[in-house]
């Protein structure tokens, strides 16, 4: 379902081994769209991926892992959507700036 709302500009999607089907690789290839998801440990073929590409997927798993420790973000505190978006900004930027 989420791969059928990629805006159409998408060019490349990361994913990890959870995703590496060819009914998932068949859909992005459709639509043009590079799969950049390395191989399960049981296919027989092992198809390519760009595992430079990959490794910057890390980088976006340990913001989220720093987000975490932001009680606020992670408890929802804020009932409007865009009071919890500024708090996500605010996190954001401060852990940004503290690194």
């Amino acid at each position: 379902m989420l791969l059928a709302d990629l805006p159409d500009e998408t060019e490349e999607v990361i994913g990890n081994r959870g995703y590496d089907s060819n009914r998932i690789r068949l859909s992005l290839a459709e639509r043009n769209i590079t799969a950049c998801i390395p191989p399960k440990k049981n296919r027989k073929i092992k198809l390519p991926y760009n595992w430079h590409l990959y490794k910057k997927r890390h980088l976006i798993e340990n913001m989220f892992a720093k987000l975490k420790d932001w009680r606020r973000v992670v408890t929802r505190y804020d009932r409007c959507a865009h009071t919890f978006m500024s708090a996500i900004h605010i996190a954001a930027n401060f852990i940004f700036y503290l690194k």
